[in-house]
C-alpha cells in the first residue's frame, strides 16, 4: 500500500452495545383465565321509575361490589351487592308526573339496594380481553318513602317500601390491564316484580337499564 493509506477496523458489535439494549415487556404476557377468585368494585349507575304510573325516571347512582369463585374454566358463581341514590320526579295522586306543590314534595330522594347471586360463563376471551355473561337472582329493597314528609307514597304516585324479587341479565366486558388487574364494563338489564298496597293495587315488573364501570382484581390462587 501507498505511504499515504491508511486502514480503519471496523467494528462487528451492535450498534446499541454502546447505547444500551431495548428489552420490550408485555404486560399480558401472563395472562391465563386459570384464577379461582376475583373480586370487581365500580362506580354505577342506574335508571328507574319509583312508581307503577310515573311519566318520568330517575337517574341513580351508586356502587357496585362482584365477587367470582370458578368452577371450572367457563363457569362460576358470582355474587353481586349493589347499591344506588338519587332524586326522582314526582307524580300525583292519579300518575301524572310533575311536583306536588300541595304537599311540597319535590325531587324526593329514592334508592335501591340489590342482594344478588348466580351463575357466570366465560365466553370469547384473549391475553387482551373477555366477554362474560351472567344471570343473577335475588331481592332488592327500594326506600321511595325516604322524603314523602309522612305522606302516603300514592300521593305522589310512587311504590311504597318493600323488598321485591329481582334478576340482573347481562354480563362484563374485561379489558385486561395485567395478569391481575382488569378494567370493567358491566352493561345489565334490571328487571324487579314491584307492587303497591294502597289503592289501585298494582303489580308490575319493572325492567329498566344498569351500567358500571370499575376495576377488577383476580386473586393468583389457581384452580
Amino acid at each position: 500500500m501507498g505511504a499515504g493509506c491508511r486502514v480503519v477496523a471496523q467494528s462487528s458489535a451492535p450498534a446499541t452495545s454502546t447505547n444500551g439494549t431495548y428489552i420490550a415487556v408485555d404486560p399480558l404476557a401472563k395472562v391465563t383465565y386459570d384464577n379461582k377468585y376475583d373480586v370487581s368494585l365500580s362506580m354505577a349507575y342506574n335508571h328507574i321509575k319509583a312508581g307503577p304510573a310515573l311519566l318520568v325516571g330517575a337517574h341513580l347512582g351508586g356502587l357496585d361490589l362482584s365477587g367470582s369463585y370458578w368452577l371450572t374454566k367457563h363457569w362460576a358463581v358470582e355474587s353481586s351487592v349493589r347499591g344506588f341514590v338519587g332524586t326522582s320526579g314526582a307524580g300525583t295522586s292519579n300518575g301524572t308526573s310533575g311536583g306536588n306543590a300541595q304537599k311540597n314534595i319535590k325531587g324526593p330522594l329514592v334508592s335501591e339496594y340489590y342482594f344478588v347471586a348466580g351463575p357466570e360463563w366465560l365466553g370469547p376471551h384473549n391475553k387482551h380481553a373477555a366477554l362474560i355473561a351472567h344471570v343473577l337472582a335475588g331481592g332488592m329493597y327500594g326506600n321511595f318513602e325516604h322524603d314523602l314528609q309522612g305522606q302516603s307514597p300514592s300521593t305522589v304516585a310512587f311504590y311504597n317500601n318493600q323488598l321485591a324479587p329481582s334478576i340482573i341479565a347481562g354480563g362484563h366486558i374485561d379489558l385486561n390491564r395485567s395478569d391481575r388487574w382488569v378494567f370493567r364494563i358491566t352493561p345489565d338489564a334490571v328487571m324487579n316484580h314491584m307492587s303497591t298496597n294502597y289503592a289501585p293495587t298494582v303489580q308490575k315488573f319493572d325492567v329498566n337499564f344498569a351500567i358500571s364501570v370499575g376495576v377488577e382484581y383476580k386473586f393468583k390462587k389457581k384452580r
